[in-house]
C-alpha cells in the first residue's frame, strides 16, 4: 500500500485514527530520545509491531513515507534520519495540542489560583455589568439595555436614558515576560522516572502557544545544572539530562538579569525542579556539595530570590518530587519572594503550569 492511502478519504477506516495515533508517540517518542528521530523511529516501529498496527493497508515504510511527505523528517539517501524545521515544531504543536486535550478532558486540573479579572477591551465575556463613562459604546449589550428601560418606564416605546444600559465585561491581556527555568540535573532520570519528558513538553507546548496566541510575550528557556544555559527553542528540542548537580542560584540570576530587561509590563519566573540546591558558581569555580543542605549554597540562593522580589519578578517554583528538604527550601524561597509554590505530580505538571500561566496573565482594568 502506497503512501496515497495515509492522505486521502478513500483509504481503510481505521487508517487515518492509526496514523494520528503514531503522530502522538512520535512527539513523545522524540522528546524521551532527545529530538533523535532514527531512534525515536525504531522504538515507533516495535510498538506498532507489538500491538498489530501494521497491515496491508498500513506498513512501517507507509508510515516513514508519510512523515517525509509532511516534511517532519528528512530521509536522505546515505544520511540519517533527523528532524526538518517543520518536524521540530510538530514536536510544539503535538505537545500544545495534547496538553489542552487532557484540560479539556479534565475542567478541575489546577484550577487554583484563579484571577479571572475583566475590564475594557479584550476577549468578551457574556457577563455583563451597569455602564460606565468611558465604556466603549461597542460593549454595551442592547438587549439587556432594553429590557431594564421596559422594567423602569413599564412601556415598550422607551427611550433608553444611561441608567439602563448595560456592557460586556472583557478580559484584558497585559504582555509577559518568562523565564521558564528546567533542572536538568541527574535525578531527573533516577529511580527509573523520567521527569525531564514532561517538562520538556511544558516549555514548547509553552513556546509554541505564545507563539500563536500572545505575540507580544517573551519567553525565555533555561537549563540548570552544574551552571545555567539560556538555550533556544531548537536547542531544547535536543537536550537532556546530564551527570549534573542543582545550580539553582545560577538559574535565578540569571533569569532576573534577563527579565530587567525585558519591556513587558509583567515579569515571571517558573521554574521546574526536582531538587534542592545542590551547587553554586561564584568567583569563577563551581562549589558542589551533593548532600543539598549546605547553609552557603542555600542562603546564596535565597538572597537570589530576594533580590528577584525587590526587582517585581515573582517566582513560581512547580516540584516534581516531595523531597522533605526540597520542600523546606521552596517554601523559605517562596516566603522570601512572595512567590507561588506547587507541586506537580509528573502526570499533573502540564494541566498545572499551564492553568498557572493562562489565569495569572489577566489583570483589572477599572
Amino acid at each position: 500500500m502506497h503512501v496515497r492511502y495515509l492522505d486521502r478519504r478513500f483509504g481503510p477506516p481505521d487508517v487515518k485514527e492509526r496514523i494520528e495515533l503514531f503522530k502522538r508517540l512520535f512527539s513523545h517518542l522524540l522528546l524521551q530520545t532527545d529530538g533523535d528521530a532514527e531512534r525515536a523511529l525504531e522504538h515507533l516501529e516495535r510498538i506498532g509491531e507489538r500491538h498489530n498496527l501494521f497491515d496491508e493497508h498500513l506498513s512501517f515504510e507507509d508510515l516513514k513515507d508519510y512523515l517525509v511527505k509532511k516534511q517532519i523528517i528528512s530521509n536522505n539517501p546515505g544520511s540519517q534520519i533527523s528532524l526538518t524545521p517543520k518536524g521540530e515544531r510538530f514536536i510544539r504543536t503535538q505537545s500544545l495540542d495534547e496538553i489542552f486535550r487532557g484540560l479539556k478532558l479534565d475542567p478541575g486540573a489546577g484550577g487554583q489560583h484563579r484571577t479571572f479579572n475583566t475590564g475594557i477591551g479584550g476577549e468578551r465575556q457574556t457577563e455583563t455589568r451597569p455602564y460606565q463613562f468611558g465604556d466603549d459604546v461597542n460593549n454595551i449589550d442592547f438587549l439587556r439595555s432594553l429590557q431594564n428601560g421596559i422594567r423602569r418606564s413599564l412601556d415598550v416605546n422607551v427611550s433608553l436614558i444611561e441608567d439602563d444600559l448595560e456592557v460586556y465585561d472583557s478580559e484584558q491581556h497585559v504582555s509577559v515576560a518568562t523565564c521558564l527555568l528546567l533542572d536538568v540535573s541527574h535525578s531527573m532520570i533516577l529511580y527509573g522516572e523520567d521527569r525531564i519528558t514532561p517538562a520538556k513538553r511544558v516549555a514548547m507546548a509553552l513556546a509554541e502557544l505564545i507563539k500563536q496566541k500572545y505575540p507580544k510575550d517573551a519567553l525565555h528557556l533555561i537549563l540548570f545544572g552544574d551552571v545555567a544555559q539560556e538555550v533556544t527553542l531548537r536547542d531544547l528540542t535536543y537536550c537532556g539530562v546530564g551527570p549534573y548537580h542543582t545550580n539553582t542560584h545560577m538559574a535565578l540570576q540569571m533569569a532576573r538579569n534577563i527579565l530587567v530587561r525585558k519591556k513587558q509590563a509583567n515579569k515571571k519566573i517558573f521554574m521546574i525542579t526536582d531538587g534542592k540546591p545542590t551547587a553554586l558558581f561564584e568567583g569563577g569555580e563551581l562549589y558542589i556539595n551533593s548532600m543539598g543542605q549546605d547553609p552557603r549554597i542555600i542562603n546564596k540562593t535565597l538572597n537570589e530570590a530576594a533580590e528577584c522580589k525587590r526587582h517585581g519578578i515573582p517566582i513560581t517554583t512547580f516540584m516534581i518530587a516531595q523531597d522533605p528538604w526540597l520542600v523546606k527550601f521552596v517554601e523559605d524561597l517562596t516566603a522570601i519572594n512572595k512567590g507561588r509554590a506547587f507541586y506537580a505530580s509528573l502526570d499533573r505538571l502540564e494541566q498545572t503550569v499551564f492553568v498557572d500561566f493562562m489565569n495569572n496573565r489577566r489583570r483589572k482594568m477599572r
